[in-house]
């Protein structure tokens, strides 16, 4: 059996077991493509190494470790069923050298900032997406916390401006939630509708977000956008990061924004985080403390609740 079709039929089980597994699946695919389409029993592990190691030989990073649990899954499925004998893969795990990927939560000048430059970036031919459509785009992920592919996904039907709510279906877990959102975003969402005669089209399966052609916007568009809008906004990490801020990290300072003004205003943190939680679509806390990196803005309003807290001048159920 060769490594694609072995690669094809476990990402087909792990579908079957109710995973997306689009990730995992990107990760099997790229190593075939490293690797070859060569036979199962002749995967050594001298370039399974290499398509561990990628660009940054010598540090073991979280991309390190995520090829290494999606190849150890494939590896205990293939041996299982007899497609393979042994396994390429290192037999000791080291430990994470290089440093934490940490998201960029943009600040409230940065966020004005891109939105503004917007319609430069969208001027060129080269862009596939409308000024109006990349804003609106932007809003969501700020403003509701979207993933992107959720956004991305969104429908006509989907965007109910008359109750101020998204419907987000077959989200990450092929779960499908309501999503309320603000008055601001909603008269924004509202606008768009009217300037793109959305709501005219007598489609309600069709893109709520379209390109120039009509087709629903890609990923791969969105993010290439991005990039440029980034440029021309002149948005950039100045702390040695290896990656530039990523569209994805619009919903990260949305959760991180909320929690600070959850802070300053004295709100219930222990009722509200669970909330948060089920706003962001996540099943518990935990995958809700990924987004909630602690800013230097963040740390003062928490000292500020301990401050208030260890004087006795605010209940200790808000802490």
């Amino acid at each position: 059996m060769r490594l694609s079709e072995a690669v094809n039929r476990y990402i087909e089980h792990q579908r079957a077991l109710g995973m997306r597994f689009n990730a995992e699946g990107y990760v099997l695919r790229a190593l075939c493509k490293a690797v070859g389409d060569v036979a199962m029993k002749r995967v050594r592990a001298e370039p399974v190494a290499a398509f561990l190691n990628g660009t940054a030989p010598g540090d073991i990073t979280p991309t390190w470790s995520k090829k290494f649990r999606v190849l150890t899954g494939f590896y205990r499925f293939a041996l299982t069923r007899g497609y393979a004998k042994t396994s390429p893969l290192p037999k000791a795990v080291p430990m994470i050298t290089a440093p934490e990927f940490v998201p960029h939560v943009y600040s409230h000048s940065e966020l004005k900032r891109l939105l503004e430059a917007v319609p430069s970036a969208c001027s060129s031919g080269k862009v596939a997406i409308d000024a109006d459509v990349f804003r609106v785009l932007l809003l969501l992920l700020y403003g509701a916390g979207l993933r992107l592919g959720e956004a991305l996904g969104l429908t006509v039907a989907d965007v109910d401006l008359e109750q101020a709510v998204l419907c987000v279906r077959q989200s990450k877990f092929y779960k499908t939630r309501l999503v309320p959102v603000g008055a601001d975003l909603n008269s924004a969402l509202g606008e768009y509708v009217s300037r793109r005669r959305v709501d005219c089209l007598g489609e309600p399966d069709a893109p709520f977000l379209r390109l120039r052609n009509g087709d629903r916007v890609s990923q791969s568009v969105a993010r290439s956008a991005f990039r440029r809008l980034r440029a021309l906004a002149g948005v950039l990490r100045n702390d040695h990061s290896r990656y530039q801020p990523r569209l994805h990290d619009l919903r990260h300072t949305a959760a991180v924004h909320r929690l600070i003004a959850w802070y300053r205003g004295g709100e219930n943190l222990q009722t509200l985080l669970p909330r948060l939680a089920t706003y962001l679509g996540h099943g518990n806390l935990a995958a809700t403390q990924r987004y909630l990196t602690l800013t230097p803005e963040l740390r003062r309003e928490a000292s500020l609740r301990f401050e208030r807290y260890a004087l006795g001048t605010t209940s200790g159920d808000q802490s």
